[in-house]
């Protein structure tokens, strides 16, 4: 990651306003119609974080206005009228996502960082199957044995298994095992020949090379050949692993980065319910 571009310093609101406006508004002279795809990191940037990841949920206001974005992408696209699409783009696995999320039918669904997708539909998840081949499998295997040594005599610390990573939790633990485990997490990874992902106290190594960054432009992908249409990127998140969607953004995209911290984000929100406040301003935008 390249620290010269980041910035520590938020925008003037009446700047983040104008931004959000703008991603509204037309695209461009040239272009009459786009698509939008609002995509959406959840914890830290919907949800609160907190130590025990099985009780996180939306603020109420954020799940407001995930609810309408959600609406108004459901809606028939008028003749000549924009498309917008709704997206939740996470480190947590896909089916604890949905769970957690409970995210309304239409939304597409990004867990694991890139390496599970689906859409939520009436009856469920629609998944895309994850397949490991023979040598990720047996990697992923060691992969799990070794990050349970990592915790093993260091009290808080745990480990979560996913699909195609496991994934180091030290947020309940002190400050020296903490230090300790996220070390022997490193080590490990680079013995493997993985990429160890850092993240708001937590260490994902996966056998799947995926980020955030490569989801979004996978999801901006899939929208241009839907629709046929020039496709303009919100995405906002909280934590260093959504810098690499950040990076991708280009002209007529919007990032917000949540909360502190250096950012790649041209802006910056407080937190869960000051991001909902935008979305609410983008759906009244969208409406009118």
């Amino acid at each position: 990651m390249n620290e010269a571009r980041l910035s520590a310093h938020p925008a003037p609101r009446a700047d983040l306003t104008a931004a959000v406006l703008g991603f509204a508004g037309p695209p461009d002279a040239a272009t009459s119609r786009c698509a939008r795809l609002v995509a959406l990191d959840f914890d830290g940037t919907l949800a609160p974080l907190v130590d025990d990841p099985a009780t996180s949920a939306m603020t109420p206001a954020a799940r407001a206005a995930v609810d309408r974005l959600a609406t108004l992408a459901a809606r028939p696209v008028a003749p000549g009228g924009d498309v917008l699409r709704l997206a939740l783009v996470s480190g947590r696995n896909l089916t604890d996502l949905a769970a957690r999320s409970a995210a309304p039918a239409g939304t597409y669904l990004v867990g694991s960082h890139g390496a599970e997708s689906g859409r939520v539909t009436a009856h469920g998840v629609d998944a895309v199957p994850l397949r490991l081949t023979d040598a990720q499998a047996l990697t992923l295997e060691r992969l799990r044995e070794g990050m349970q040594d990592a915790v093993d005599g260091r009290r808080g610390a745990w480990v979560q298994d996913k699909p195609s990573a496991a994934v180091l939790h030290t947020r309940r633990c002190s400050a020296d095992d903490a230090l300790a485990a996220v070390a022997d997490a490193d080590a490990l990874a680079a013995r493997l020949g993985l990429h160890a992902m850092h993240g708001k106290d937590v260490v994902e190594v996966a056998v799947v090379p995926t980020s955030k960054g490569i989801a979004v432009e996978r999801l901006r992908e899939e929208t241009e050949e839907d629709t046929d249409l020039r496709a303009l990127l919100l995405y906002a998140g909280d934590d260093t692993t959504d810098e690499a969607a950040f990076e991708v953004l280009g002209p007529g995209d919007l990032g917000l980065k949540v909360g502190p911290g250096p950012t790649r984000a041209e802006h910056r929100v407080a937190d869960a319910d000051a991001l909902a406040a935008l979305l609410e301003r983008l759906a009244d935008a969208l409406e009118g």
